[in-house]
C-alpha cells in the first residue's frame, strides 16, 4: 500500500475551500484484517524512526491535531503513536486556559510544553484555539483580560496568524519540525458518532450538552478553520487536511505522514568515534573478566 502524503498537504499560498476537500475517500485497506497488518507495520516503522531521531538529539517534531468534536483525534493518537517509547514522546491537551495563562500572550502557555530534541510532542487541540473557537464566539475574546485596541482591532485574526507563524518559522530555525493535522469530518458522521455515544452507555462520558450546542456553530468554524488554514500552511510548516470519516483511514494517512516527515530529517545514528570506540573496547575487556574471571 503507498499512500500519497501530497494530496492531503495544503499549499503555501493556497486558499482553502473545505467544500471542495473530501471527507471521506476510497478504503486504503481490503478489510480490517489488512488494516491491522498495514497500522502495525507503520507503528513498527515510527518506533524505529523514533529511536534514530531520540538517539541523533537534534531535530524535536512537534505534531498539532485540530477538529471538530467527534473526529477522531484521541484514537489517531492512541493507535498511531501505540509503539512508541513514552520516554520519547510527550502528548498534552489543551483546555480552556487558565487565569495565570490568560495573563500571558496566547502563545505562551504552548511554549513551555515543546518537544525537547529527539523527541516527539503531540498537541491534542493547541494554540490554534484562539483563533478559531475564540473566533467563532468573539465574547471569549472579550472577556480576556487584553488592551482594548487589541479587543477592537479589526485586524486582530490576520496578525493572530502572523504571530503563530512567527512562531513557527522560528521553531523550525531551531530544529523542531512542525506537521498540523486537520481531522476533516462531515456534519452527518458527526451526528452518527454523537449518537453512539449517546445510545452505548461505556461512551456516555464523551457526551456534553455544549457539544451539541457548538455543532449549531458549524458553519462558522468551517469559515474559521478554512481562514486559518489558508493563513497559516506554510512549507516548512504545513496543513495536512485528513478526511476523518473512516477512522481507519484517516489513522493510516496520518502514520504515513509522520513517517514522511521524520524520513525528510535524513536522521541517523551518532557514528562512534575512534576514542570512543577505545574506551567501549576496555569497558568491553573489563565485563569479559569480571563474567569468565578464569578464562
Amino acid at each position: 500500500m503507498k499512500i500519497k502524503s501530497s494530496k492531503f498537504r495544503v499549499p503555501e499560498g493556497e486558499k482553502v475551500d473545505l467544500k471542495l476537500w473530501n471527507t471521506n475517500v476510497g478504503k486504503l485497506y481490503d478489510g480490517e484484517a489488512k488494516y491491522k497488518a498495514f497500522l502495525e507495520k507503520s507503528v513498527e516503522d515510527l518506533s524505529d524512526h523514533q529511536n534514530v531521531l531520540y538517539a541523533s538529539d537534534k531535530y524535536s517534531l512537534l505534531l498539532i491535531f485540530q477538529a471538530m468534536d467527534a473526529a477522531g483525534k484521541d484514537g489517531a493518537i492512541k493507535h498511531v503513536m501505540s509503539g512508541v517509547n513514552p520516554q520519547g514522546c510527550q502528548v498534552f491537551s489543551f483546555k480552556a486556559p487558565s487565569p495565570e495563562e490568560l495573563d500571558h500572550d496566547f502563545l505562551w502557555r504552548s511554549s513551555g510544553r515543546l518537544p525537547e530534541r529527539g523527541r516527539i510532542g503531540i498537541f491534542n487541540r493547541s494554540y490554534y484555539e484562539e483563533v478559531l473557537i475564540v473566533k467563532v464566539h468573539p465574547s471569549i475574546l472579550k472577556n480576556q483580560p487584553l488592551p482594548e485596541e487589541i479587543r477592537s482591532d479589526p485586524q486582530v485574526w490576520e496578525k493572530r496568524y502572523e504571530s503563530i507563524k512567527d512562531f513557527e518559522k522560528h521553531l523550525h530555525r531551531n530544529g523542531t519540525r512542525i506537521v498540523k493535522i486537520f481531522l476533516h469530518l462531515s456534519k452527518d458522521e458527526q451526528a452518527r458518532r454523537f449518537l453512539a455515544r449517546i445510545n452505548e452507555p461505556d461512551k456516555n462520558w464523551k457526551m456534553q450538552i455544549g457539544d451539541l450546542k457548538e455543532r449549531e456553530y458549524w458553519d462558522q468554524y468551517m469559515e474559521a478553520y478554512q481562514d486559518c488554514i489558508t493563513a497559516t500552511s506554510t512549507e516548512k510548516s504545513p496543513w495536512y487536511i485528513v478526511p476523518a470519516d473512516d477512522k481507519m483511514n484517516a489513522r493510516l494517512i496520518i502514520s504515513d505522514i509522520i513517517l514522511e516527515t521524520i524520513d525528510d530529517m535524513n536522521l541517523s545514528y551518532p557514528v562512534s568515534t575512534e576514542a570512543h570506540r577505545l574506551e567501549l573496547e576496555t569497558l568491553k575487556e573489563a565485563l569479559v573478566k569480571e563474567i569468565h574471571p578464569e578464562g
